[in-house]
């Protein structure tokens, strides 16, 4: 999985990300609940992560569609 700097360091400044298992972010990516492409070309999917209590995370990708940018719990997700 390719990923950002940026998402390294939110890693650290938000520990909570850190539970967010790697397989799970890849499988977001793989198979996500909805996709949103954003106008900057980024591209974000949802998707559901049982390690994190059944809650809803968000991985946004850059617009080459496989670096991760981010990921995190999204409370204000909606289907």
């Amino acid at each position: 999985m390719k990923t950002t700097d940026h998402f390294w360091q939110q890693r650290v400044v938000y520990p909570d990300r850190v539970r967010i298992p790697f397989n799970r972010i890849q499988a977001i990516v793989a198979e996500p609940l909805r996709e949103e492409v954003e106008s900057s070309g980024r591209i974000r999917r949802w998707g559901i992560a049982p390690e994190v209590g059944g809650r809803i995370v968000r991985v946004v990708l850059l617009a080459d569609g496989e670096t991760v940018h981010t990921a995190f719990v999204d409370g204000r997700f909606r289907p």
